[in-house]
């Protein structure tokens, strides 16, 4: 890869990066009459992007800085970027599964003869280019605007069957999501500001100092922790978790968007940040609000799990499992033990593999069989083994078993936990790993191992596999899941950083 160090600065490549989705969704818009060109163009844009933050990858990796200040429309107000090791976490996550994702997009929204197809490569194109920059945001404020961004720019995805059930499901997306962004986030950015004199994400946090010299009490601290875990209500803790199944209603690549690439994990990355780089680890641990936010998120987990086994549906049970190993995410920020902070951070990337492999599956057996429920499920893997087999990875990287690297980061916060001596939380973590056994392994057990219905009726059924585009992205991200798990050094090493004392 020399040749890309060569070829492109790292100031180019930060600004490609969130240009060429841009660029991509300009192209989509241009050439949407010519259904080939525009999702080309779309795949193309992906690769690019992807590329570029590889560039800036392998920039942070040789200890080069990579920061870039943008606008500052009034003093102390100030747009920058600034790149470090949890955003170029999440920013590699989000680059390299839109293309994957817009692969398959391609067969599914074709072969599920979708409506406004162009509008929603174009909306998907806007929302990586969102994502990113609030990946390589370099203060709450411009984190902020992101955040937004990324809202809006996937409201019309939500409602992109334009039905009266999307429309509701937009409406309650648009109000939780904005209402506690504006409400609560929005308030923690300002006190922060207001406590510090910058947003500046900083490691070992800049509140310490506010402490130390008597001008904000622990209590106010923990009221403005509070603000953020609430506020960031992407990351679907309870109980404003209610749009996230409500947006099942969209389309199956749009479901993938949400919970692997782009608005769950920009909530917990916005949580996460917060802790470990305006917090700081070691403040946060002196919280007594902390710990009562940290077993909120621990009934998420497993009160969502619960949920999760009762739901025929299966984008539903996918839906309520998502907002449990969210709650991983956060249980590990909160945790404030280096382990576990390296698990949140690791999750992130484990539990987009998996559960994009997820809903990738839960498409595929709609388009091809068009079946949604669980229950309609038996003996199906006889027909779509490689659908099924991917959907048994992506199920095992979700428990956190061998061979996927959702066991590395479930370990890390488990580990984590002990050592803070939070055992309720082991027990928690634990009984969530159990469920899931039962509400998303089940699943490729019945599909492979259970007689069909149609051997008892005499009928056959009279559908193929998957379009060939939702396979190899399949196949794609269920080999993501077992590449995590053999050579997750790379993330390792990321996460380690992030969590490294400061000088």
């Amino acid at each position: 890869m020399g040749w890309l160090l060569e070829w492109m600065s790292v100031e180019v490549a930060l600004l490609a990066a969130l240009v060429s989705p841009l660029a991509g969704a300009a192209l989509v818009v241009a050439l949407g009459p010519n259904p080939n060109a525009r999702d080309g163009s779309s795949l193309v844009a992906g690769v690019v992007t992807f590329l570029c933050v590889l560039r800036i990858a392998m920039a942070l990796q040789a200890g080069e800085p990579v920061a870039m200040e943008l606008w500052e429309p009034t003093p102390g107000l100030l747009f920058a970027l600034e790149v470090e090791p949890l955003g170029l976490l999440f920013a590699l996550v989000a680059s390299l599964l839109w293309p994957i994702t817009t692969l398959y997009a391609i067969g599914y929204m074709r072969a599920h003869h979708e409506e406004h197809q162009t509008r929603f490569f174009a909306f998907f194109a806007i929302t990586i280019s969102a994502v990113l920059a609030l990946a390589f945001s370099a203060n709450l404020a411009s984190l902020f605007v992101c955040y937004e961004a990324i809202t809006l720019a996937t409201f019309p995805l939500v409602t992109h069957s334009n039905d009266r059930t999307a429309w509701r499901a937009g409406r309650v997306y648009l109000g939780i999501l904005m209402g506690t962004s504006v409400g609560l986030l929005l308030f923690g950015v300002l006190g922060v500001h207001a406590l510090a004199g910058t947003t500046r994400f900083t490691p070992g946090g800049v509140l310490a100092g506010p402490l130390a010299d008597g001008n904000v009490s622990k209590a106010t601290l923990g009221v403005l922790l509070g603000l953020f875990v609430f506020g960031a209500a992407k990351a679907a803790v309870m109980p404003f978790h209610r749009w996230l199944p409500n947006a099942m209603v969209a389309p199956t690549p749009v479901s993938a968007l949400l919970h692997a690439v782009a608005v769950v994990k920009a909530g917990v990355f916005t949580i996460l940040k917060v802790v470990v780089y305006i917090f700081g680890l070691d403040l946060v641990r002196e919280l007594h609000a902390h710990t009562l936010l940290l077993y909120v998120a621990g009934f998420t987990v497993v009160a969502a799990s619960v949920i999760a086994m009762h739901k025929d549906n299966l984008k539903e049970r996918l839906a309520y499992s998502t907002i449990g190993q969210l709650s991983y995410i956060v249980l590990g920020a909160l945790l404030v033990a280096p382990e576990s902070v390296q698990g949140a951070g690791l999750h992130i990337a484990a539990h987009a593999a998996g559960k994009i492999t997820l809903f990738f599956g839960a498409g595929a057996l709609l388009v091809t069989a068009h079946k949604k429920y669980v229950s309609e499920l038996d003996g199906i893997g006889r027909q779509m083994p490689i659908t099924m087999a991917c959907f048994a990875i992506g199920s095992l990287s979700i428990i956190g078993l061998p061979p996927t690297g959702g066991m590395w980061s479930k370990l890390l916060l488990i580990e984590g936990a002990y050592h803070a001596g939070h055992g309720p939380v082991v027990v928690a973590l634990l009984i969530s790993s159990l469920l899931s056994v039962v509400y998303l392994l089940s699943i490729p057990v019945r599909a492979f191992l259970r007689p069909a219905p149609t051997a008892q009726t005499g009928e056959h059924p009279h559908h193929g596999p998957a379009p060939w585009t939702c396979r190899i992205a399949m196949v794609l991200t269920a080999g993501l899941s077992v590449w995590l798990f053999l050579f997750p050094d790379f993330l390792y090493d990321l996460v380690v950083r992030m969590t490294e004392p400061t000088p």
